[in-house]
C-alpha cells in the first residue's frame, strides 16, 4: 500500500510538472496605485473577479511611480496606476504593448475648517495654491513620485512657481501614501490634495474639510496595462489579460460604478472614451 501511496504521489507530482504555471497558480500581482487599495475598491471588485474567474490578484499597493518600476522589474504581471505621462512613457519603453482607460474621479484640495490661507469654497486650484504659498500655509505633499504627487507638481509648475525651489518651512514632503499624508495632514491642520476615493473613505479626518474642489484641471484618470512578457517571461500574460479584459467589460465598469460610500460614488468608468 505504502508502494502504491508513493507512486500514486508521484504520478501527481508529474502531472502537475508537466501543466502550466497558471493551471497550477491562477494568481496574479497587480502593482497598483495607493488609492485603488486605499479607498476600498479593491475589497469590493477583487471578489467579483474571482467568483467569476476563479483568479486571486494580489496587490502591490505603491505610487504610481513605484508601480510602474515594480513593472519594469517583472514583479508585477499587471500595473493599474493614475498618471498618464508616466504610463505613456513605459509603453514607449516597450514595457507594455498597450494601455487601457479604465475610469476616472477627481483630485480634492484638502484643508482644515480654520482655513488659515482662505480659500474654502473656491474653485480655482491654481488661485488657491498660489494664496498657500504667499501665506506660507502648512502644506503637506506626499512626495513619493505617485500619480497624485506628480499632479500636484504639475498644478505647482502651472501656478508658475517652481516648488522644489520656492518650497518653505510650511512645504513638507513626507515620501508616504495617501492615507498617510492625510493622517499628517489631519495632525498639522494642513493642506493636502487628495484622490476623492480615498478622501471618502479616509476615517481620521479630524478638522479637515474640503477647501477646493470642481476645477477641470483636478481630473484623475486611470489606465491598466499588461506588462510585456517579451520582456519579462516570468509575467502570466494569460491571466493578467483576463483581469484587464474584465476591468473594462461591461460587467467589470458596472462594478466600478456600483462603489459608494455613503451613497457617494468614487470611481466613474470610461473605459469607451479612446480620449482618456
Amino acid at each position: 500500500m505504502k508502494r502504491l501511496h508513493t507512486l500514486a504521489a508521484l504520478a501527481i507530482l508529474g502531472i502537475l510538472s508537466m501543466m502550466p504555471a497558471s493551471a497550477q497558480d491562477k494568481s496574479i500581482v497587480v502593482a497598483s496605485t495607493t488609492s485603488t487599495q486605499d479607498s476600498g475598491l479593491f475589497g469590493h471588485l477583487l471578489p467579483a473577479f474571482k467568483q467569476k474567474t476563479g483568479i486571486d490578484v494580489k496587490v502591490i499597493a505603491q505610487g504610481t511611480g513605484q508601480a510602474l518600476d515594480t513593472g519594469r522589474r517583472g514583479d508585477a504581471d499587471v500595473v493599474f496606476v493614475h498618471a498618464k505621462s508616466a504610463e505613456e512613457k513605459f509603453l514607449a519603453e516597450g514595457q507594455s504593448t498597450k494601455r487601457y482607460p479604465v475610469m476616472y474621479n477627481d483630485f480634492v484640495l484638502i484643508g482644515p475648517k480654520s482655513d488659515p490661507a482662505g480659500i474654502k469654497g473656491t474653485k480655482d486650484i491654481v488661485a488657491a495654491l498660489k494664496t498657500i504659498k504667499e501665506k506660507g500655509a502648512p502644506f503637506i505633499s506626499r512626495g513619493d513620485r505617485s500619480g497624485t504627487h506628480i499632479a500636484e507638481l504639475k498644478l505647482w509648475t502651472t501656478a508658475g512657481i517652481d516648488i522644489a525651489k520656492d518650497k518653505g518651512p510650511w512645504y513638507k514632503d513626507i515620501g508616504q501614501g495617501m492615507g498617510a499624508a492625510l493622517n499628517t495632514a489631519s495632525a498639522a491642520n494642513a493642506y493636502v490634495i487628495s484622490d476623492r476615493g480615498t478622501w471618502l473613505s479616509f476615517k481620521n479626518r479630524g478638522d479637515l474639510v474640503i477647501a477646493v474642489e470642481g476645477d477641470k484641471r483636478l481630473f484623475n484618470q486611470y489606465g491598466v496595462m499588461l506588462v510585456n512578457p517579451a520582456k519579462h517571461p516570468n509575467v502570466k500574460a494569460e491571466l493578467g489579460q483576463q483581469f484587464i479584459d474584465w476591468l473594462v467589460s461591461p460587467e467589470g465598469q458596472k462594478n466600478i460604478a456600483d462603489y459608494k460610500i455613503n451613497g457617494e460614488q468614487l470611481f466613474y468608468p470610461n473605459a469607451n472614451d479612446p480620449n482618456a
